[in-house]
């Protein structure tokens, strides 16, 4: 990878200062690895050691296995923090909602709360899951048939502090924060993950934000500047 490690060298646990680190990344996959003590985070990469194989081939597969994780792990190094959500809710097309009703009571151990002929919603509070079936539509269907996620916040305020926070990460924002009335009243805004999956982020309205519905039923967008324009 065009790195010279002509100078590097392995060496011996006692050789090193681990006091001083902030991370400590173990790799070792067929042996016990060593414990390094002190209040250090540590993580564990079982990587098989190439050294057996005898081949160059296994020296590349490891080496791009930890170099796949370490761009996981930079991403994530300085993260910012989350939304404190309070249910997780996820869509799925399906050919058969009847079947697909049948077999979704048995994994999740519960009838729907509610179904119509175009839907079945599961609510599973013991695992904040709010689990939403569909019809379709003609879509075709394959390995990947998510339609979106969602993430239930406490309030108003809540999605639009999320909405702040997700473009200050330069998430991709598919719809700004809106009050919608159709269907279920909700406060929401949506994401697109980097995969293109549409992720809901909502809170359900109060009984007297409920009371200020317009009669249009218009859309309300909760952050100047971010309406469609006409």
């Amino acid at each position: 990878m065009n790195i010279d490690i002509s100078t590097q060298r392995a060496k011996a646990l006692e050789d090193v200062t681990p006091e001083t680190a902030d991370l400590i990344v173990t790799l070792c996959a067929e042996e016990v690895c060593p414990f390094v003590p002190g209040p250090v985070r540590r993580l564990h990469w079982p990587i098989t050691d190439p050294s057996a194989a005898g081949d160059i081939a296994a020296f590349r597969t490891a080496r791009d296995q930890i170099k796949a994780r370490i761009e996981v792990m930079v991403g994530l190094i300085d993260v910012s923090e989350g939304p404190a959500g309070t249910e997780f809710h996820a869509s799925l097309r399906v050919r058969d909602l009847a079947a697909s009703t049948r077999f979704y009571a048995w994994l999740l151990n519960t009838w729907p709360k509610e179904w119509t002929h175009r839907y079945a919603t599961f609510i599973r509070p013991d695992l904040n899951l709010n689990f939403v079936i569909m019809v379709a539509d003609d879509t075709v269907l394959h390995h990947d048939t998510l339609y979106h996620l969602g993430l239930a916040l406490p309030d108003r305020a809540a999605v639009i502090d999320v909405y702040h926070r997700a473009v200050a990460i330069g998430a991709q924002v598919s719809k700004p924060p809106r009050t919608t009335w159709k269907g279920t009243p909700l406060h929401e805004l949506w994401l697109t993950d980097p995969n293109g999956t549409l992720i809901e982020i909502y809170a359900r309205l109060t009984g007297d934000e409920l009371a200020t519905m317009p009669a249009d039923q218009a859309p309300d967008y909760l952050v100047p500047g971010t309406a469609p324009v006409a």
